[in-house]
């Protein structure tokens, strides 16, 4: 089991490199000219001169490969150059939004546990009743919805028609509530499939007919015995879904004015900042590995079986 997990660190890191190559390749071929549009950011007019000045200034006068190593070793000791636009760190753009977009993502995590669980008990309970259909109807028609009609939807109901809570910003603790239950309205579906199914197979087990058998009530054996064991594979999943709620929050929260990483990235796609660009790329990519690691030894644990 150790050399298996020494191997996958072992393939993070050329898997980063490969990653780091592509992000400053494709950023490096942009039509633009990044001296250009760093002047023009800066109200400065491009002049021949100028630009060549802001070339030799940002680097972009040597060979490609020069650039690209010479950047890579700035990265690893967390120097991602300066954001066109701001003119600072692009590490404090990203550690002054971060904390926004990581509270979103944790409150809409919160939401996806606690209504997925509670609506898939009540599926298995009422299970093939109206009342099992409806829930499974309702939550596939918020799974098709794209999130940006679905936003729109929940600010005319909530915020427009019954003011219970901010349209838009981090003003109060309630305004976290509507990009929250944005974010996580499209992943409670899945869930709800995927524990449910799970749910319905831990009921075909021995163990339940034998609990049955010793006359124990309906719903404190599915409370009791099957939900424990239907989570494994449900909380693996719920782990390795975190990256991609992270990386979701990039439409929400220019939806709901949410001062996040997410809003940073679209601001710099739409402003050309290529610095604050590449740093989000690497942070999204690293976070995806490095949960699918932590996924696959959370149930490497639970399940010792798929190490033989």
């Amino acid at each position: 089991m150790s050399k298996y997990f020494l191997l996958r660190l072992f393939i993070m890191l050329p898997l980063m490199l490969v990653i780091s190559f592509i992000a400053f390749l494709l950023l490096n071929l942009t039509p633009s000219d990044p001296a250009e549009v760093a002047l023009r950011i800066n109200e400065v007019v491009p002049t021949d001169q100028a630009i060549s000045l802001m070339r030799q200034e940002l680097g972009l006068d040597r060979p490609f490969l020069t650039r690209y190593f010479d950047w890579l070793w700035n990265v690893m000791h967390l120097d991602f150059g300066q954001s066109f636009l701001t003119r600072t760190p692009v590490l404090h753009e990203i550690l002054t939004t971060l904390p926004a977009t990581l509270w979103l993502a944790i409150v809409s995590l919160f939401f996806i546990v606690i209504i997925s669980l509670l609506l898939s008990f009540l599926c298995v309970f009422t299970q093939d009743t109206w009342v099992d259909k409806v829930i499974r109807g309702i939550v596939f028609i918020f799974t098709a919805i794209p999130n940006y009609w679905l936003g729109l939807l929940l600010i005319w109901a909530l915020a427009v028609k019954l003011d219970l809570f901010p349209v838009s910003g981090m003003m109060t603790y309630k305004s976290v509530v509507l990009p929250a239950l944005t974010l996580s309205l499209g992943y409670i579906g899945t869930y709800i499939r995927l524990i449910r199914g799970t749910m319905l197979h831990q009921l075909q087990q021995p163990y339940v007919f034998y609990a049955r058998a010793r006359g124990l009530p309906e719903n404190i054996i599915l409370r009791k015995h099957v939900l424990p064991n239907s989570l494994h594979t449900s909380l693996i999943a719920i782990g390795m879904s975190i990256p991609k709620l992270i990386a979701g929050t990039v439409v929400i929260e220019n939806i709901f004015a949410w001062p996040g990483i997410g809003r940073l990235c679209i601001n710099a796609i739409f402003g050309r900042d290529y610095p604050v660009i590449q740093a989000y790329i690497l942070l999204m990519a690293l976070l995806f590995l490095v949960f699918n690691f932590v996924a696959d030894l959370l149930q490497q644990y639970l399940d010792p079986r798929l190490t033989r």
